[in-house]
């Protein structure tokens, strides 16, 4: 489903009139074309960030290519993935929702359903895909009721590996670092932009070179 249409939904669910972002859609729009012009989203405000890694999802410690689970992370020690996880996501989701400050109050819930950093040996030899998947519904900050449904976003992208990671490592560019900066764009991208964030789907040459 499209950003906007969730938005639309987001107006009824609020009694929020739209009146205001149509005009400003449809501004300086040649006459008869008003129904093509681009449509806007209600300006958020972000009251709270949950985000639920659900223990269901399995955790790998292969150190396989392409190992199978739901969740492949190795930067930190050796423990708790899920609750890792969960701090990345909540880091990202936070620096991602920062400034703004629309009328529209809501809660922003995040529901990750893949998170797949590199392994050890992908790492340092052909590189991949960060591949993070998750659910993302806005939900009334006083009755907790999704405002909205909930919206599948694939945020996956290139992950450094050999010389090339080792080179990010130097410069600060950990995948802790690269995941977390590139979450928050995708959660504000979502936020903001009427057609959502796009993912890049990338080939096997885009994905080891």
């Amino acid at each position: 489903m499209k950003l906007i249409r969730v938005m639309t939904a987001l107006f009824v669910g609020l009694g929020l009139s739209a009146c205001a972002m149509s005009d400003t859609a449809t501004r300086n729009t040649p006459p008869g074309n008003e129904l093509i012009a681009a449509p806007s989203v209600p300006a958020l405000k972000v009251n709270r960030v949950i985000v639920d890694v659900p223990q269901s999802l399995e955790v790998s410690e292969a150190n396989r290519y392409f190992p199978a689970g739901d969740i492949v992370w190795r930067e930190d020690p050796l423990g708790d993935r899920h609750a890792q996880v969960k701090a990345i996501v909540e880091d990202a989701m936070k620096k991602g929702v920062a400034g703004l400050d629309g009328p529209t109050t809501v809660d922003l819930h995040i529901q990750i359903t893949r998170f797949h950093a590199l392994t050890q040996k992908a790492r340092y030899t052909t590189g991949g895909v960060h591949d993070v998947e998750f659910n993302m519904t806005l939900l009334h900050p006083k009755t907790g009721e999704p405002l909205a449904p909930s919206r599948f976003v694939e945020a996956g992208f290139k992950a450094y590996g050999g010389e090339a990671a080792v080179a990010a490592e130097a410069r600060g560019e950990t995948q802790k670092v690269r995941i977390t900066e590139h979450l928050a764009q995708v959660v504000r991208t979502e936020l903001t932009d009427p057609e959502g964030f796009k993912a890049v789907r990338l080939g096997l040459l885009e994905m080891f070179n």
